[in-house]
């Protein structure tokens, strides 16, 4: 049967502590915490950031200390520095000048890199790493990365319950954080908020996730909505025929009667009545597949997938009407469903509501950030609302990864051919009209007989 990809446990022995640890160390870098940018010098912050990624945390050592005593209360460089005292061997002996400084005057910084220190060793990484956090907290209450790290370090104790709090607090203190929130919908799931934990990741697909992080939520989504939860065993070979009828040998007429035999003695297995309207989509009968997709939705309301089968069949109907809240209910049960977005993108863009469409794309931009598809539909948004400069980055980030996209170099010309002719300056004209040409040129240098190129370089010549 089947099984969901796991989400990774948060104790599984020494080597996944060290990944826990450069979580806990590095998860802030990436998405929020700038405390005293305006005042640290970059040469020295990014020089000992390379000394660091090519394993030579002496060489980072002095550099990192001359920097936090310009900026002591400079959370970024002290996690920095706390790593790089790890990497170099030195961690007891850090905690030790931590604690010493803490016992001259207590300071939050001290005690937060102290948390740090104590959750890179196992022995420590539960109660002393937690007490560090929470005075580090008493401190600077209001401090989002402590409680963020508490939460942390809570999570990795499986202290589930008393981990929602301070992640909670973290998410509302820092909203421009995204992955805070895969932490905060793992606590959920563990305490079984299951909606809490999709309203958290739902919030993470729309605030530009990185793709450690989709990786990370896909797994997570993936154990939320798990269709073979309890499922009975006696029924697993039945279903393995009845799948394998219908993914690998394309047969619904067998894989039919497989899941027939599975209900008439489990009558409500909601994922077989999914199957089974899959099976009937694929016979083209869809007035029984839609009432199997119905009758798995009332058995499992909270699975998303169950409306996207529904709302894929209306849209192979030609009822975009019908298949619209079908959709929109499929991401807000399961906000890591890609073609659910890319669907509603459509939808949204065919009904000109271009701000709906666009958020649609540029959540699915994030989900499949290697694929063409999504940003030029993106693209094709931004340029109706006239962000030229934006459709330009969506297109060009395709053709950077693949200059031989023909399809998206003659976008890129269009699109800059429609911006000079729309332009109301003589100096923008120019310049659309320049770039057009360029992009232009480089298809009809592949293509010269390509009508599509060749028509709007004529357009841009007149006069």
């Amino acid at each position: 049967m089947p099984v969901p990809p796991c989400f990774p446990s948060w104790r599984t022995g020494v080597r996944h502590r060290l990944s826990a640890w450069i979580c806990l160390l590095g998860l802030g870098l990436t998405t929020g915490c700038q405390h005293g940018a305006a005042r640290r010098p970059l040469d020295a912050r990014a020089q000992a950031r390379e000394y660091l990624t090519k394993n030579q945390p002496e060489r980072a050592l002095p550099l990192l200390e001359a920097e936090a005593a310009r900026a002591p209360e400079d959370l970024e460089l002290a996690r920095t520095l706390t790593e790089a005292h790890v990497k170099a061997g030195q961690a007891e002996a850090w905690i030790a000048e931590l604690l010493r400084r803490n016992g001259q005057a207590e300071r939050a910084v001290n005690h937060y890199m102290l948390g740090l220190a104590y959750f890179s060793r196992v022995s420590d990484a539960g109660s002393p790493a937690v007490a560090a956090f929470q005075r580090a907290l008493e401190l600077k209450p209001d401090e989002p990365e402590f409680h963020y790290r508490l939460g942390l370090a809570l999570l990795e104790s499986e202290q589930y319950a008393a981990a929602v709090g301070p992640l909670r607090r973290a998410a509302e203190l820092a909203p421009e954080r995204a992955g805070i929130r895969l932490p905060l919908a793992k606590a959920l799931h563990r305490t079984g908020d299951e909606p809490g934990a999709v309203a958290a990741l739902s919030v993470l697909v729309r605030k530009e996730p990185s793709p450690a992080e989709v990786a990370t939520a896909r797994a997570l989504m993936n154990q939320l909505a798990d269709p073979f939860t309890r499922f009975p065993k006696a029924a697993e070979s039945k279903l393995e025929e009845g799948m394998r009828y219908l993914q690998e040998l394309d047969a619904p007429h067998p894989a039919i009667i497989a899941f027939e035999e599975i209900l008439r003695d489990y009558p409500d297995l909601a994922v077989v009545h999914a199957l089974m309207g899959l099976a009937w989509q694929r016979l083209d009968d869809a007035g029984r597949a839609v009432e199997e997709f119905k009758r798995a939705i009332e058995l499992a309301p909270a699975d998303g997938k169950n409306h996207f089968y529904l709302g894929e069949l209306y849209l192979a109907r030609q009822r975009p009407e019908a298949a619209l809240p079908h959709l929109e209910k499929a991401v807000e049960l399961n906000p890591l469903l890609d073609m659910a977005w890319f669907r509603l993108g459509d939808i949204r863009l065919e009904r000109k509501d271009l701000k709906a469409a666009g958020e649609a794309f540029r959540v699915l931009t994030h989900l499949e950030p290697d694929e063409a598809p999504p940003r030029g539909k993106l693209a094709l948004v931004l340029q109706l609302e006239g962000d030229w400069a934006g459709a330009e980055r969506e297109l060009k980030h395709v053709v950077d990864k693949d200059p031989e996209n023909l399809e998206f170099t003659l976008r890129l010309g269009i699109l800059f051919t429609e911006q000079a002719r729309q332009s109301t300056r003589l100096e923008e004209r120019r310049e659309a009209a320049a770039k057009a040409e360029q992009w232009l040129g480089k298809v009809l240098e592949a293509q010269p007989e390509n009508a599509v190129a060749s028509r709007a370089l004529q357009q841009l010549k007149r006069p």
